[in-house]
């Protein structure tokens, strides 16, 4: 059996976070019998340090949070309790990566590193934070035995910028099908005063770089109803923006939501879902929805329509998606379709596994 390190994340069981979910579900019912995994966890947002969950071993970093500012120093001292008794460290994300030349020097087993959405090209970080990430990212595509790529866009940047070949492994997304009770569906649409099939939906964070002002001028302009799940308090962006929209009567814009029967009834019973991203790559919120079956409205780059196979319907502009709403499209089949192909946990759970016991 392999004993497996996973760093980067602030933990499980998940709270919130794509690469949390990863692990959410990359253990458990899915892992395979030659893996076991060892989730090392931010002592400082879990107050309950439980040892073990869903066959995975658990262990704390105390003193730093696993994101922000104090992602490097976390991933950094997580490499260092990993240095023995771990036939490979899987690192999730770069922030770390730039200690890779010392770490590298220290163990020498098999690393694998998911580089996740290219977050040196963020439009939120400044000059310092986006060289920093951009060496780190160089650091992690140069030390790593095997680079993971979330989508083919990810992947072919890896070889055109290093010339190294990177595995694409993408995320699942049918954790987000759940067996509620149509009553309680019609219950959580009537909290939201909507009707099935009436609406539009969309959630995400809300940041610039996921267009989150364009789809709300479209609906502005349209007169569609949308219901908006998002950190509307958090920024000045997102304040900034729901006091702009807040009163239009078609507009619904909700804070975050982590209940899972509350996504999929808002999911379920939409007329077609609406996706803003134009950074990072395979966007986990997008694979969700795609399990739904429903038409997939996607900002026209090259990860969404990696994702989607190109069978989507794209926008660059809110007057191009006013033009969409109105042309009511049907065929959310198709999405179905490849994510039951190409985006279940299972198989996700089974791409890890096939690379962590491959030869170096």
């Amino acid at each position: 059996m392999k004993q497996v390190a996973i760093i980067g994340i602030q933990g499980v069981p998940a709270k919130y976070g794509g690469f949390e979910t990863l692990v959410e579900n990359i253990i458990g019912n899915n892992c395979y019998s030659e893996v076991r995994y060892t989730v090392f966890c931010s002592g400082k947002d879990y107050a309950t340090r439980i040892k073990s969950y869903k066959g995975a071993q658990l262990k704390y970093i105390p003193l730093f949070h696993a994101n922000g500012m104090q992602s490097t120093p976390y991933d950094i001292l997580s490499m260092l309790k990993c240095l023995r008794g771990y036939d490979a460290v899987v690192i999730l994300g770069v922030s770390g990566c730039i200690f890779l030349p010392v770490f590298r020097l220290l163990y020498r087993k098999k690393l694998i590193v998911n580089i996740d959405g290219l977050e040196h090209r963020r439009a939120k970080w400044g000059k310092f934070a986006k060289w920093f990430l951009r060496t780190s990212e160089a650091m992690a595509v140069r030390y790593a035995d095997v680079i993971i790529a979330d989508n083919k866009g990810i992947q072919d940047y890896v070889w055109s910028t290093y010339q190294k070949k990177a595995e694409l492994v993408a995320y699942g997304g049918d954790h987000a099908q759940k067996n509620v009770i149509e009553e309680k569906q019609n219950e959580i649409l009537k909290r939201y005063g909507i009707t099935s099939g009436n609406y539009a939906v969309s959630v995400c964070r809300i940041e610039p770089e996921n267009n989150c002002h364009m789809v709300l001028k479209a609906f502005a302009t349209s007169g569609e109803n949308l219901v908006f799940v998002g950190n509307w308090e958090r920024s000045e962006y997102s304040r900034r923006l729901k006091e702009e929209y807040g009163d239009w009567q078609n507009i619904q814009m909700v804070n975050s939501v982590y209940d899972l029967d509350v996504l999929y009834a808002l999911r379920n019973q939409c007329r077609c879902y609406i996706h803003g991203h134009s950074a990072g790559g395979t966007n986990p919120s997008l694979v969700e929805a795609m399990f739904f079956g429903k038409p997939i409205l996607a900002y026209d780059v090259i990860y969404n329509r990696e994702t989607t196979e190109n069978k989507a319907h794209y926008f660059k502009t809110s007057e191009e998606l006013v033009e969409l709403m109105h042309s009511k499209p049907k065929d959310g089949c198709k999405m179905q379709e490849i994510a039951q192909k190409r985006y279940t946990w299972s198989f996700i759970a089974w791409r890890y596994r096939t690379l962590i016991l491959s030869h170096r």
